[in-house]
């Protein structure tokens, strides 16, 4: 199954499981992470209270809910400090933890955001590169799925795009 960037409002893809960006303590906020619990209703963030938080660079499965999508893979990516402080490695585990998770729940199908890219200030570019990287050694490794890059942006397409074509 090949992988594709397209833009699109995440919340809005109809896949076994999104990814939200989330923040430590699962909690819901700006961006991408308000919006998926803006659209998933108020039982989203009962669930993400039950689960505890999350730490950098891991993930935790909780319902849809109101979303088309049947999960949200919460992964909580690193805040960018300069790429001296493990981000690159944080951020790739994110991928991972989530693909392990889409694995267990028994799905086939998931949607990314750019993790960190917003208020966490990690590099576009690197993040791209990061992200298809290490999506496409996972799936190599464990299994092929099946893989949307939600890009908010046309800027942000293209730099998939970009990484996707190499």
């Amino acid at each position: 199954m090949p992988l594709r960037a397209v833009r699109a409002d995440i919340t809005t893809l109809a896949v076994d499981a999104i990814v939200n960006a989330a923040n430590f303590g699962l909690r819901g906020g700006g961006g991408v992470d308000g919006a998926i619990h803006r659209a998933a209703g108020p039982e989203l963030l009962a669930a993400c209270r039950a689960l505890g938080g999350c730490p950098t660079g891991q993930a935790r499965l909780t319902p849809g809910f109101r979303l088309p999508a049947r999960f949200v893979i919460h992964a909580v990516g690193p805040v960018w400090q300069g790429g001296g402080a493990g981000e690159a490695a944080l951020l790739a585990g994110c991928y991972r933890a989530a693909l392990a998770l889409l694995r267990e729940a028994g799905g086939q199908s998931i949607a990314f955001p750019a993790i960190s890219t917003g208020v966490y200030r990690f590099p576009p570019d690197r993040a791209a590169g990061i992200a298809v990287a290490t999506v496409r050694e996972a799936l190599a490794r464990h299994g092929e799925a099946d893989v949307t890059f939600a890009c908010f942006d046309a800027a942000t397409l293209s730099l998939y795009d970009k990484e996707l074509a190499a």
